[in-house]
């Protein structure tokens, strides 16, 4: 019986097996970087929904920006700082889970899987945009990141 031909159609499998993960693997690591300069709070893998590609969210002076990268295109929610009402803190024993609610009662930015510190962050660094944002003064430049 002659297993050369079958050996060579494992190894050729096997090769393509390779390649498919190398490229999915690949893709992941590109989606899984920030998307954007500045204050970008990434999830954790471990936190619940974020396993492949995690939840980001970038907190600017005027924004709040929620994206989820996708195998095919992302998904993005952005908040304007006037609209937020409030910002909850669910903190569990590892990682912790972030509810931005809006002003207007739209649906809610749900962040879920951040480490405390980052949760924290998030808040403080929101709050401190509000207040800047309410009393007409513009944001400082050069700005150190908070939380991480």
């Amino acid at each position: 019986m002659d297993l050369s031909g079958a050996s060579s159609w494992i190894g050729v499998a096997t090769a393509g097996l390779a390649a498919l993960a190398g490229a999915a693997g690949l893709v992941v690591w590109k989606k899984g970087r920030r998307f954007a300069p500045g204050d970008v709070f990434r999830a954790s893998r471990l936190g619940s929904g974020n396993r492949i590609f995690p939840t980001q969210v970038r907190i600017t002076p005027t924004s709040v920006v929620q994206y989820t990268a996708q195998w095919v295109g992302h998904v993005e929610e952005t908040i304007h700082m006037a609209h937020i009402a409030s910002v909850r803190i669910d903190t569990g024993l590892i990682l912790s889970d972030v509810l931005i609610e809006t002003s207007g009662g739209t649906v809610p930015i749900r962040c879920h899987g951040h480490h405390k510190r980052d949760a924290v962050g998030m808040k403080n660094l929101i709050e401190r945009y509000q207040t800047e944002y309410y009393r007409g003064s513009p944001s400082p430049v050069g700005t150190p990141p908070i939380g991480r």
